[in-house]
């Protein structure tokens, strides 16, 4: 349940979370205060360095807001420094590290690496963390969270590199989707224009990219799936791709919506959780395997599309 506002200044709209509600995601609160505001206009607020929580700044749309807390908005307040570069990733997140590798815990709202002009990545928060660059081995979108791996050596790039290209690494991942949604595998070619402007499934097959899913239906919903997809391969937006193309959008899906049909569940982000992961270790040749709970706001979805 979101931690609605208790009151809320006329003035300037800035607000206090309330104290009988749990603590809820940084953008869900500001959307339930002010509704006035997009998404993407709160998103650029929060980035941008306009928001304050209990007067510390807030960096991350999807840090957990407590109960009782005030939350100020100030767009006069100046834009945060590119130069300071990004703030160290919270030591929380880091699941495991050692001389060839560091595994995190990325949260929603975060990119990977950076993007146009973006600068605050987990990329660059996992080097302020640790005081030295690393090697990206994959990559999760914005707005998924869950578990992933860098490498801390140009070996250990290189060795997991080629467990990914083999696809030997263990992939599974937790979403809500519309609809009811069957069981089984989805192998299609991917491409970068199925036609509609969109990546998408094509029928030449020298022209698309081999990209097979294993859909496992966890726990039905009102409208809508709890799945677990398991990737054989890992080729860009494969399970929002997949899913959308057969009627079973992600919920919180912006972009493969065109093959959507009938009503849109609400969501704060794409409701998409990479759970596990496991790879053989490129230094000891040993195998491992991370394994990472669903975070906090997509519970609260979940939790509020369960059957009575």
């Amino acid at each position: 349940m979101p931690a609605y506002p208790a009151r809320i200044d006329p003035r300037n709209g800035n607000f206090s979370t309330a104290s009988d509600q749990p603590a809820d995601r940084l953008d869900r609160a500001i959307r339930a205060a002010r509704p006035d505001l997009s998404w993407g206009q709160i998103r650029s607020l929060i980035e941008r360095g306009k928001v304050r929580v209990a007067g510390t700044l807030a960096t991350e749309s999807g840090q957990l807001v407590p109960p009782g807390s005030a939350v100020s908005i100030d767009v006069a307040a100046p834009r945060r420094s590119k130069a300071a570069g990004a703030p160290p990733l919270a030591a929380e997140r880091v699941l495991h590290q050692d001389r060839e590798v560091v595994v995190v815990d990325k949260p929603a709202g975060l990119p990977t690496v950076p993007f146009g002009d973006q600068s605050d990545t987990l990329e660059q928060r996992l080097k302020a963390l640790l005081g030295q660059p690393v090697h990206v081995v994959q990559r999760l979108d914005r707005d998924t969270s869950g578990v992933l791996v860098f490498a801390r050596t140009r070996a250990a790039f290189e060795h997991l590199e080629h467990q990914f290209r083999r696809h030997t690494v263990h992939r599974r991942y937790l979403a809500l989707a519309h609809g009811e949604v069957a069981g089984g595998t989805i192998r299609t070619f991917l491409g970068p224009d199925r036609g509609d402007g969109l990546r998408g499934s094509i029928p030449n097959q020298e022209l698309g990219k081999e990209a097979i899913t294993h859909v496992e239906p966890l726990q039905a919903l009102r409208g809508a799936t709890l799945i677990a997809c398991r990737l054989e391969t890992g080729r860009t937006h494969q399970i929002r791709i997949h899913l959308a193309e057969r009627g079973h959008m992600l919920l919180g899906e912006r972009g493969y919506v065109r093959d959507h049909r009938g009503p849109v569940l609400p969501a704060p982000r794409l409701m998409l959780h990479a759970a596990e992961l496991g790879f053989v270790h490129p230094g000891r040749e040993v195998p491992m395997r991370f394994q990472v709970p669903l975070p906090d706001d997509l519970t609260a979805v979940l939790d509020s599309l369960r059957p009575a």
